[in-house]
């Protein structure tokens, strides 16, 4: 009997081991695959910024070129954008976008005598907005990209003297745009985006004294710098 007690407590002994080294094997576990995110989609959002130049005036008499005068501008906007992304298996992301901005973008030069702002004249751009491509290349949830197309928008010419309006005048054009930005997917809905452009709307004629042949030739170019959020779907 005790032999056999003696027998059952040595092949427990050795026997512990043995589980001990079972229980503390690692056996590979397989990974749970992690969504990769992806810009394809439909995009709505809203942007506000900053931008300006100069509006240049080419003064004409009877047809012929008698001046050419600038006048700085700059001033805020704010505005909204609707779009769409598709993301390509190699990372290439190609979108379209469009944008509508109402704009504070002026500038004002005034005639002053005694300190008094006798005559005053200026030119603004009233709203504007694009038509754009978007191609860029997806780092992950960072998406840096350039971008071009159509641009539209109205500018408004005015003079006064004395506070009594002697001119009035606007135009809705068209033009061009160009520039680059960066977006961030900061949720798997919510992006934020810095972005660049330059706007060309073309020129206004403004007939500014028809009888006595006096016409100007207006420059509508200015460059914006602005910031946005978008949500995607």
């Amino acid at each position: 009997m005790k032999r056999f007690l003696l027998a059952t407590v040595a092949l427990a002994a050795l026997s512990a081991p043995a589980a001990a080294a079972d229980l503390a094997t690692k056996y590979p576990v397989k990974a749970v695959p992690v969504p990769v995110f992806s810009w394809t989609g439909f995009y709505i959002g809203a942007n506000v910024g900053y931008g300006g130049d100069s509006f240049n005036y080419d003064v004409n008499y009877f047809g012929a070129p008698v001046a050419n005068l600038g006048l700085t501008s700059s001033g805020f906007f704010v505005g909204g954008q609707i779009g769409y992304n598709y993301q390509f298996a190699n990372n290439v992301v190609l979108g379209l976008e469009t944008d509508l901005q109402w704009s504070d973008i002026s500038g004002t030069v005034d005639a002053n005598v005694l300190a008094l702002p006798v005559l005053s004249a200026g030119s603004s751009i009233d709203y504007f907005g694009t038509i754009r491509a978007r191609l860029g290349y997806a780092i992950d949830r960072f998406l840096p990209y350039i971008t071009g197309g159509v641009a539209y928008g109205k500018s408004s010419t005015d003079v006064t003297l004395l506070g009594v309006p002697l001119f009035s005048e606007s135009s809705t054009n068209w033009g061009w745009t160009i520039g680059a930005g960066g977006e961030f997917a900061v949720t798997n809905n919510w992006t934020f985006k810095a972005e660049y452009l330059y706007v060309d709307l073309g020129s206004s004629d403004l007939t500014v004294a028809p009888l006595a042949g006096l016409t100007i030739n207006q420059d509508n170019k200015f460059h914006t710098f602005k910031a946005g959020v978008n949500y995607k779907f």
